[in-house]
């Protein structure tokens, strides 16, 4: 009666499928979060400029309103650089 218990095991080709697709499940979720933090994060320097440009506002409401505000304003500036940089490439497309 020394029966002993054996386990099953799995077969390499189904472990190796099975590593494969995790690896490509985690990069394509690292980079959807790298995406999403670069599209629509704002850049930690501009945080921590508009935070010690607010720091003299004394209650939390004020210095977020703050905050908020001058993040605003450099996003309206990056946007109109951006703009600008295609604009002028077409012109010296069009001059030639």
């Amino acid at each position: 009666m020394n029966v002993k218990p054996t386990l099953v095991r799995p077969h390499v080709a189904a472990t190796l499928v099975a590593a494969a697709l995790s690896t490509l499940i985690a990069i394509g979720i690292l980079t959807a979060v790298t995406g999403l933090f670069q599209r629509d994060g704002a850049p930690f320097e501009q945080v921590v400029i508009a935070e010690h440009a607010c720091s003299n506002n004394v209650f939390v409401s004020e210095r977020e309103t703050c905050v908020r505000s001058h993040l605003a304003t450099s996003r309206v500036q990056n946007v109109a650089v951006s703009q600008e940089v295609p604009s002028t490439t077409e012109q010296r497309h069009t001059n030639e």
